[in-house]
This record gives structure tokens, C-alpha cells and sequence, in this order.
């Protein structure tokens, strides 16, 4: 199943995707948008364009697990998703996706501009890897 992965975000958001197998996880894109209700209508169209079975989001929750305001509104968003793509959409922990991210980032002496356009698919490959993994594990 080709699953898809979004780091939603408030300018860009960031796009992974996996081979059918679901083997492996690879960036896409960023899309950069700052109007939700076009961003939501971008990452509908992206899922169908790369063949989405499945996406997944990432949730923002806090340190100690809990919830906050920037946790809700990516749930409202990733609704919005789903309803737009047809596209079962499931919500997963991102705490420290971005914060690795940028660790490889810096292993990878990426800086600059070029790095504020890939951190968030950087990011989106972590959730999709973590998700991923998850998947693995419980089918054995």
C-alpha cells in the first residue's frame, strides 16, 4: 500500500511518501501555503496524484503527551484532508520529528535556504518511518 506522510505546518508543510511495500520512506515535496483551505485542497490533490491509500499526519502533542491548540487545529486539518482526498487519514505523534530532522540536517551539512525548503519533508519521512515501523511490528 503507498501510504503518505504530512508534516502540516502553518507556512510549509512537508510531504513523504512510501513504495508499495511500505518498506521504505521517501521525501516529496514542501508546500508552501498559508491559507489552510488551499493547503488542504494541495495535499488532497498530492494524495491522489501519487496514489495514497492511506495518509498520515502528524500530531503535535506536547512534551508530557498531552494535547495543545497547535494539536487541534491539525486534527480539524487533517479531517478537512480527508473529506477533500477520500483518503482514510490517520493522525500520529510527531514530538522531536523536527528537532531530528534538522540533527540530520546538520549531519548532512545542509544549510541555508536549502534547508528551510526540505526540514519538513525531512520531517514528513520521520513520521512516515516511525509510522512505518509501527505497521511492521504489528503484523508479526
Amino acid at each position: 500500500m503507498i501510504i503518505m506522510s504530512v508534516d502540516l505546518g502553518k507556512a510549509r508543510t512537508g510531504i513523504a511518501v512510501s513504495d508499495k511495500g511500505e518498506g521504505f520512506a521517501f521525501p516529496n515535496c514542501v508546500i508552501t501555503e498559508y491559507n489552510e483551505e488551499k493547503l488542504v485542497m494541495k495535499v488532497a490533490e498530492k494524495a491522489k496524484e501519487l496514489g495514497a491509500e492511506l495518509i498520515v499526519a502528524g500530531l503535535p502533542k506536547n512534551m508530557d503527551g498531552s494535547e495543545g491548540f497547535r494539536a487541534e487545529e491539525c486534527r480539524a486539518a487533517a479531517k478537512k484532508i480527508a473529506e477533500a482526498s477520500g483518503i482514510e487519514v490517520v493522525m500520529w505523534d510527531e514530538r522531536c520529528t523536527t528537532v531530528s530532522a534538522h540533527t540530520v540536517l546538520n549531519m548532512n551539512d545542509t544549510r541555508g535556504k536549502k534547508r528551510k525548503q526540505t526540514v519538513d519533508a525531512v520531517a514528513a519521512v520521520m513520521i512516515l518511518e516511525d509510522f512505518l515501523t509501527f505497521r511492521k511490528n504489528q503484523k508479526k
